[in-house]
Parts: C-alpha cells; sequence; structure tokens
C-alpha cells in the first residue's frame, strides 16, 4: 500500500493535477517534431490498433538503444505464438521499429506517466505479462500494473552509481516500485547488487541482451554503391553523437587531413533531425560536406558525411576501419559499442560512459577499444589506426571476440521468464474451458 503522506502518494496527486499541462507539453514537442502527429492520441493512452484476441506479452523500452535489445526477446516470443506488443516513447524508436519488428508484432509509444492515461492504456491492452527494459521504472505505470495484478519483469536491468545514489535517498520509493516487480534480471554483477540493496525482489544476473541482438542490417544495393564511392579512402565514423561531439569530430578531422588527405568521416548524430545543424557546423569550418537525408553521396570531393537517418548504421558501420562511440566525450553516458564491434570496427569512445560501464571495460581490457579523453586523443587514436590498416584490423578481431564471449543473455532470460510463460497459458486455458 502506498502511504497518504508518501511521495508516491504525492506524484500520484500532482500528476494528475497536471494532466492539462501534460497535453500541453504533448503539443509542444509535436511542433519540435519530437511526437508523431499521426499517432498523438496514443501518448494519452488511446490505442492506434485493435488488440489481439489472445494472450499478449508487452516488451517496453525507452528509446532505439533498448527498443533495439528487445528485438531477439520479441522473436521468440512471437514463434511461441504469442501476441507481442511493444511500446517505446521516442519517433526515432518507432521508425526503427517498422524496419525491424517480425510481421505481426504491434508497436505503440507508451502514454506520458499520467494516472489516467496509464489506466486506458492497461484497460485497453490488458498484457498477460510485461517486460521493461533497463531502468523505465514509471510509477504511475507500475502502481495501475500493480491494481491489475500485471507479472512485470525488469529485463536487462541497469542501475549506475549515479542513479543509485539517487534512489537511495529515497529508500521506501525505490523499495515500492522495485517490489512491483516480479524478477530483476541484471546486466552485471554490480547492477544486480545495487538493485537488491534497493529493495528488488529476485535479483540474478543475466548479462547484457544487447550482446545477443544480430548486428544491424544493411541493404546489399545501397553498400555496393557506398562501398565504390569510398574505395581506396581511410574511413571512419562518429556514432550517436550529441551536441559538442560534433565540434570535436570536426576538429579532430581537421587535424587528420594534413596526413590523411583522403579522409572520409561519417557523423551520424543520435537524434537524426540535427543534420541540417550538423552541415552548417562543417561548412562553417570549412568542411566539404553533403546529408545522406538529402540524397548526398561521399564522392571524392565530400569529407564529411553526415548519415541523418533512420536504421541505417549498419550500413556505416561496415564501411567504417574505426567508430567512436558517441555520448561519451559528454556526459550523457556512452551508447551502444556492440553493434560496430559485431560488424568489424575497431572501437574508441571517451571517458563518460557510466550508462554501461561494464560493456566499455570489457572492449577495454580485450584490446578492441580505446579510452579517448580530448579532441587531440582521438585525433591521435584514429590517426593510429588508419595509418596502420592491420592494428585495426587486429582492434576490430578483438572487439569481435569480446562481443561473442559475453554473449548468452537471452537464453538466460528466457529460462527466468519461462515459469511466467507457463502460468500465463495456463490462466487463459483455464478461463477459456
Amino acid at each position: 500500500m502506498i502511504g497518504k503522506g508518501s511521495i508516491l502518494q504525492s506524484y500520484r496527486v500532482i500528476s494528475a493535477l497536471l494532466e492539462p499541462a501534460a497535453a500541453g507539453l504533448l503539443l509542444w514537442r509535436r511542433r519540435r517534431g519530437k511526437e508523431d502527429p499521426t499517432r498523438f492520441a496514443e501518448r494519452r493512452g488511446y490505442p492506434g490498433v485493435r488488440r489481439p484476441d489472445k494472450t499478449l506479452v508487452w516488451l517496453h523500452g525507452a528509446s532505439v538503444g533498448e527498443t533495439v535489445t528487445l528485438l531477439p526477446l520479441v522473436e521468440k516470443l512471437k514463434r511461441r505464438g504469442l501476441a507481442v506488443l511493444v511500446t517505446s516513447g521516442t519517433v526515432t524508436s518507432a521508425k526503427l521499429l517498422a524496419a525491424r519488428l517480425p510481421a505481426g508484432v504491434i508497436h505503440q509509444y507508451l502514454p506520458l506517466d499520467v494516472p489516467r492515461y496509464m489506466r486506458r492504456f492497461l484497460d485497453y491492452w490488458r498484457p498477460e505479462l510485461g517486460l521493461i527494459c533497463e531502468s523505465e521504472i514509471w510509477p504511475n505505470l507500475m502502481i495501475e500494473a500493480r491494481k491489475r495484478a500485471i507479472p512485470l519483469v525488469l529485463v536487462n536491468a541497469r542501475m549506475s552509481e549515479r542513479s543509485f545514489r539517487r534512489w537511495y535517498k529515497l529508500p521506501q520509493t525505490s523499495r515500492y516500485l522495485l517490489s512491483c516487480f516480479e524478477s530483476c534480471l541484471a546486466q552485471s554483477q554490480g547492477d544486480g547488487e545495487r538493485l537488491a540493496q534497493l529493495g528488488a525482489p529476485r535479483v540474478s544476473i543475466a548479462g547484457n541482451l544487447k550482446f545477443d541482438v544480430p548486428a544491424p542490417p544493411a541493404d546489399a544495393d545501397t553498400l555496393a554503391i557506398l562501398d565504390g564511392l569510398t574505395t581506396g579512402r581511410p574511413v571512419w565514423i562518429a556514432a550517436s553523437t550529441h551536441p559538442g561531439e560534433e565540434e570535436q569530430v570536426i576538429a579532430a578531422h581537421l587535424g587528420l587531413k594534413a596526413h590523411l588527405p583522403k579522409l572520409l568521416t561519417i557523423i551520424a548524430p543520435r537524434h537524426p533531425q540535427r543534420g541540417a545543424e550538423i552541415d552548417a557546423l562543417a561548412q562553417a569550418n570549412g568542411v566539404a560536406t553533403v546529408q545522406r537525408s538529402q540524397g548526398g553521396m561521399p564522392e571524392r570531393d565530400v569529407e564529411l558525411y553526415i548519415a541523418d537517418t533512420v536504421n541505417e548504421l549498419g550500413l556505416f558501420y561496415r564501411l567504417s576501419q574505426v567508430a567512436f562511440i558517441g555520448g561519451s566525450l559528454t556526459p550523457v553516458g556512452g551508447h551502444n559499442p556492440i553493434e560496430p564491434a559485431k560488424l568489424g570496427c575497431a572501437l574508441l569512445h571517451g571517458p563518460h560512459v557510466h550508462n554501461a560501464v561494464d560493456v566499455f571495460a570489457a572492449f577495454d581490457r580485450g584490446g578492441g577499444a580505446r579510452e579517448v579523453a580530448d579532441t587531440q586523443a582521438l585525433a591521435g587514436a584514429v590517426h593510429r589506426w588508419l595509418s596502420d590498416p592491420a592494428a585495426a584490423r587486429q582492434a576490430a578481431r578483438a572487439a569481435a571476440q569480446t562481443s561473442h564471449q559475453l554473449g548468452g543473455a537471452l537464453n538466460r532470460t528466457m529460462q527466468t521468464i519461462e515459469p511466467l510463460l507457463m502460468r500465463v497459458a495456463i490462466g487463459q486455458r483455464e478461463t477459456a474451458s
């Protein structure tokens, strides 16, 4: 039970009172291109499609990284004949899932965490099981699911030191919210220990599902065209970059040109809508650039190729010898290094990798990745590998080997949720009879 004077009760009351403001926030986000105007109602809990008339398992991930992580689980559940609903909260993730979800799997946007929105969502979809990815712990969602006795599992769970310190200041709140999960499957021993200390029940270490996600796809014809255009050029990519990082990547490119005159640098921003902004920044620095979203191609006179599209990172990793992982030179926490590791890239990252400390440490130890602290270090590391292809290939092999060795989380996750799937199946048979 939630006490009347508790923080959670206050959150419930305030979030309900602020429902008109939430609607205004959605309108503001829609004007900025951060909401899909054709599916706007989903963010207020209204369904966009009809619910299948059979057992439904619901999986939720915040954005691109989390939803891609869930894809192997989606495949497994779909093969069992279950209806599968995947939710996320960003336009970018919705576009990616439209291309990569198996036929018949439903995608919806998760509503904002307003009590009435969440009630509307759960009352319509009535999932028999919910799998929540990483750290998407929304109070109203947890409370409403608990009221409906929907079993929830926190999969690929992570709890960074930074987040742990925040949650630790609210012991009753963290314990209640984590108790809404039947079990928590942590990515690492450290994540598991922190979750258990905060009150999570039945914590086990499953490993990181990202290691079991297939490498991102690439259209073969497009890859052949781009490969032909870039043959004979040293190519590196700065992937999933954020503001403050593109300036450093461009500066590194300018410093490298004297040593590698044919150099092609690819920037794939975390948010593709920032392509024009990066283009203007590059041109202000005298760098010849084109945008992928505008139909541009990396012709010989192009120095910087802005990969501002969705679901094409598989193309650009396959073209590159070296990949810098964004969100790590600025304090974002670092993005997924596993995809480029599977596609033959030597890896570079900055010091800010608190979102996946263990993953980056494993690549560093294995020799597949190096940490760079600033623009000068980034340029130096790129130069060393691009001017010594044998060393770059050796690092890329080490990264691929690390990625392979750390797989297996998918099978461990499925083994853990199997009793819940059996319980759901038995409950459905009893209801039908």
